[in-house]
């Protein structure tokens, strides 16, 4: 009997699975992770900054140069300042009482639309009556070489800034190339304003002088003619206001003298001849009084029997005389009282020519039109590179292509429309 002599067989090993990623390797359809497109664009930008950096700076730095070249042949201009302060307006009783309610004052006060009583004396100066006034005052049309006076105004009105601060003040900033008429300019606006002021009635002290003003000059104009009828009359004005009665009384002894005389004239023919000398004495007297009657009874109301007459003119006079003098005291009271509201321009500072120069400023100009050269090389070199990248693809290149000969096609049309 034979023996198996033969090893055990091993025990095979379970095979452990890996994972299907392991066994099958990398997916070909999985793409790789995509490049960090910031970080790609900056270092190209980067680049064609150095790749032109010569361009960036010497560019730049040529315009800054002849900026500055160009500003020394500018004509400099010069800026005088002129501070005033406005006229000072007192409150009125509605004003009173809106600031006795507190907040709710303020909100009526914020709906009537109360502003900066400045911001209307500035409005006042920009006004056209002002600029009117200065143009015929400084002559203007001939020194801004303009044809007409709105643009002479509009000249003006560029070269004069007028605002009003927050401490209250007005600063008026006129420029001109001459340093003495840019200060005189500056000066005429608050003379040209007081002036618009003492015709406006802008405060209330104003409006009722302006109102006795005016009725003070019909009063007046109405009592000259009473006055002149009063005196066609033959009676002297004067008489009239010291005893009217006195006057009317003189003529009515006149009249009763010439017929006394007129009486004793009759009598004595009786027992005297016409060539004795008593009888001659009372005829010349008597002429006498009868050629002063004749020059009174022109317009003697007792003598032409127009009583009625007399009696209208000498009381239209003395009606309107009292009117002048009711109108004139209370023209005097607002005056007075238009006086106290501080209605006067008073000047801060004045404007004196002033030694430096406003423009050009020079470093601000070089300054500036570096920084623009800069931004407008940058501009230009960025869409350089950009064309250059799109012509390198055949898509843009095909459509740079048909670009262009939309242009050319564009400008050959428009050159033989012109020829």
């Amino acid at each position: 009997m034979t023996e198996n002599t033969s090893p055990p067989s091993a025990i095979a090993p379970v095979p452990v699975s890996a994972p299907a990623s392991v066994i099958a390797g990398p997916d070909p359809q999985s793409s790789p992770p995509a490049p960090d497109d910031d970080e790609v664009s900056l270092l190209d930008l980067l680049q064609v900054v150095a790749d032109n950096l010569r361009l960036l700076v010497l560019g730049p730095l040529a315009a800054g140069l002849l900026a500055l070249a160009i500003s020394f042949i500018i004509t400099p201009t010069f800026t005088a300042t002129t501070k005033f302060m406005p006229p000072q307006q007192q409150q009125s009783a509605a004003a009173s009482m809106l600031q006795s309610l507190g907040a709710l004052g303020g909100l009526a006060g914020a709906a009537t639309g109360i502003k900066n009583p400045a911001d209307q004396y500035v409005a006042f100066m920009k006004s056209r009556s002002v600029q009117e006034a200065l143009v015929d005052r400084f002559k203007l049309m001939d020194r801004y070489e303009a044809k007409f006076r709105d643009s002479a105004r509009k000249e003006l009105d560029a070269n004069a800034q007028i605002a009003s601060g927050k401490d209250g003040l007005i600063t008026i900033d006129a420029s001109d190339k001459d340093p003495v008429f840019a200060a005189e300019l500056a000066n005429a606006y608050p003379q040209e304003l007081e002036r618009l002021l003492s015709r406006l009635a802008v405060t209330e002290a104003q409006q009722r002088r302006l109102f006795f003003e005016k009725q003070l000059g019909n009063a007046k104009d109405k009592l000259i003619k009473a006055e002149i009828a009063l005196k066609a009359s033959g009676i002297n004005s004067n008489v009239l206001k010291t005893n009217p009665t006195a006057a009317v009384e003189a003529l009515a002894k006149l009249k009763a003298g010439i017929t006394a005389q007129e009486i004793k004239l009759a009598s004595m023919r009786g027992y005297l001849t016409e060539s004795a000398p008593d009888f001659k004495q009372a005829q010349t007297e008597l002429a006498a009084m009868r050629s002063q009657m004749a020059r009174a009874e022109v317009a003697d109301p007792a003598a032409n029997g127009n009583d009625s007459d007399y009696v209208t003119k000498f009381r239209d006079f003395k009606y309107y005389e009292t009117l002048f003098d009711l109108f004139a005291k209370q023209f005097e009271m607002a005056r007075i009282d238009e006086s106290r509201e501080g209605a006067v321009i008073q000047v801060v500072d004045a404007a004196v020519p002033p030694e430096l120069k406003a423009n050009p400023k020079k470093a601000q100009i070089a300054m500036l039109t570096t920084l623009a050269t800069v931004f407008a090389l940058l501009l230009f070199i960025f869409i350089r590179q950009a064309l250059r990248g799109a012509a390198q693809t055949p898509e843009s290149a095909e459509k740079l292509g048909r670009l262009r000969q939309a242009w050319s096609k564009a400008l050959g049309r428009s050159t033989s429309s012109q020829a």
